[in-house]
């Protein structure tokens, strides 16, 4: 790496891209100030998350003093839960749509079998809400079915049985299969069946293009970013969690290719957290995100740390997002593969706990380690140090997964 490992931060700041996700971003806020505390009293150091501005996106200041150092970061949340509010806005039966559109687009362009030569956990994890959904139609057709038999043989018994009162009865049992249909989305909270297929279905209603609401988005985030560059801070530093990863990417791209980073401004560090790129970079017109992995992975201003952990189900744990993707090339310096590790940097109590919470466990990247290893997030985004200067020398984690598996490799947007 050629990035000067004794940088040193005093002001920072972050940008953090959440991934498909309608929650208000305060979440994140409370999230960070409780985890923040917990992973102080840990590690021994001291965090104060306080207000900030309202003149901005929406965010908050973090005091530190790790290490000797006192470090004073905003941060930011780049927010596009709008957007996702309204992709899940559908009804019901435009859900079973988004299902049958979503499981042709995987399907017939190949993508869910090179999907399975990576990780399995994201796999399944996509899969799932397509069978429960399925499940769910299942169980309501057979729960009218059910009523509307038994109400015919009553009434047959009655001698009722005549042509008016089975389409009656008939209209009862669709009504039934209706209500479980409702029934299963009103608590889809627990289930999270219709949530995840609206974000599948969001990734592949274009086969992989940003539709132009979010392309719009990026561009008012570059905008915010190409500002900060500009501000007396030692480092900007852009976090993508989940898809908002790939966002990042395509946001990154788009600020370097203008020429946006100032010579001698702040260091630029790009954090990618539980990505799940291939799942819409192996799609046929996903050109754009394609070039701009390439594109960023070659960059010498930058550095790119991907952060994923096999414990985490819902993510491409270890896998080079710029190779699996096909188009990594002999320039290619980024990303540095990392693993969080969870089994080992969190207690053993705290991972048996946690193991089979697939979703809590996709945003431990944002949480305390009880056993922290290298990657900690909060030294990360509120410590003394850059992220290159953390990462300085650093091997990539063994394991990862490099071998090109999308048939797509075309390096220019379309």
């Amino acid at each position: 790496m050629s990035s000067d490992p004794e940088q040193r931060v005093y002001r920072r700041r972050v940008f953090y891209v959440p991934g498909y996700d309608p929650i208000h971003p305060r979440r994140y806020r409370e999230l960070y100030r409780k985890e923040s505390a917990s992973q102080a009293a840990i590690s021994g150091y001291q965090v104060a998350v306080v207000a900030a501005p309202n003149d901005g996106p929406f965010g908050w200041k973090v005091n530190a003093t790790i290490d000797g150092a006192e470090i004073e970061t905003q941060f930011n949340v780049l927010v596009w839960s709008d957007l996702v509010r309204d992709s899940m806005a559908g009804s019901i039966l435009a859900t079973y749509t988004h299902l049958l559109r979503t499981a042709w687009t995987y399907i017939g362009t190949g993508a869910l079998w090179r999907l399975m030569q990576l990780r399995k956990g994201p796999v399944i994890a996509a899969l799932y809400p397509v069978a429960f959904l399925v499940l769910q139609l299942v169980l309501a057709c057979a729960t009218g079915w059910a009523v509307s038999h038994a109400l015919l043989l009553v009434l047959s018994w009655f001698g009722l049985a005549f042509w008016a009162v089975d389409l009656v009865v008939w209209g009862l049992g669709l009504g039934t299969a209706w209500g479980v249909l409702r029934w299963f989305r009103a608590r889809d909270g627990r289930f999270y069946a219709y949530y995840l297929m609206h974000d599948y279905a969001y990734s592949a209603q274009r086969n992989g293009e940003y539709p132009a609401e979010l392309e719009a988005r990026i561009v008012e985030f570059t905008d915010l970013v190409a500002k900060a560059l500009q501000e007396d801070v030692n480092e900007v530093l852009l976090v993508g969690h989940s898809s908002g990863a790939h966002l990042a990417v395509s946001l990154l791209a788009d600020l370097l290719r203008a020429g946006r980073l100032p010579s001698g401004g702040p260091a630029l560090g790009f954090l990618s957290l539980g990505q799940v790129v291939p799942m819409q970079s192996f799609l046929p017109e996903a050109h754009r995100l394609r070039a701009d992995l390439h594109y960023l992975s070659e960059r010498q201003e930058i550095t790119w740390i991907d952060v994923t952990a096999p414990g985490d189900g819902c993510a491409f744990a270890l896998c080079d997002p710029v190779a699996v993707s096909g188009v990594a090339q002999a320039g290619k310096r980024w990303p540095l593969v990392l693993s969080a590790a969870f089994s080992q940097t969190l207690s053993p109590e705290r991972w048996r706990a946690l193991r089979w919470r697939f979703f809590r466990l996709h945003f431990q990247y944002l949480c305390a380690f009880d056993q922290p290893g290298d990657y900690d997030y909060f030294r990360i985004t509120a410590g003394p140090l850059t992220l290159a200067a953390r990462y300085f020398a650093r091997p990539a984690s063994p394991s990862r997964i490099e071998r090109p598996v999308s048939k797509y490799t075309g390096l220019t947007a379309s």
